[in-house]
């Protein structure tokens, strides 16, 4: 299937804690269907200490949300979702809202 959210794409969150805020995606899991979003669902790890990391303590970092529960920016500023289109020989993604080609 072909991925509507990818790396570096310019999302908001639907819901949970940080609805309406707004990221970059910074990595996709396909398989889990889920997406990290940069700053967005911050978690605290309790990490013990190692040889790279001799301090250990709560470390900051962000968790997957599910790829549900955000949506893509358009060139509005606004919320959209994804569709697929056929261009000359190549697929590409279309903002449902505008219309546009989506870049990427």
């Amino acid at each position: 299937m072909a991925a509507k959210i990818k790396k570096g794409d310019r999302v908001v969150v639907l819901a949970g804690k940080d609805k309406g805020r707004q990221g970059s995606v910074v990595r996709v899991m396909p398989k889990e269907e889920r997406v990290v979003v940069e700053g967005l669902n911050m978690v605290q790890r309790h990490t013990r200490p190692t040889q790279g990391d001799p301090q250990g303590g709560i470390k900051n970092k962000e968790a997957p949300l599910h790829v549900s529960n955000v949506a893509l920016i358009d060139s509005n500023g606004k919320p959209t979702r994804v569709g697929f289109k056929v261009d000359g020989d190549k697929k590409v993604r279309v903002a449902k809202t505008t219309g546009e080609v989506i870049n990427g």
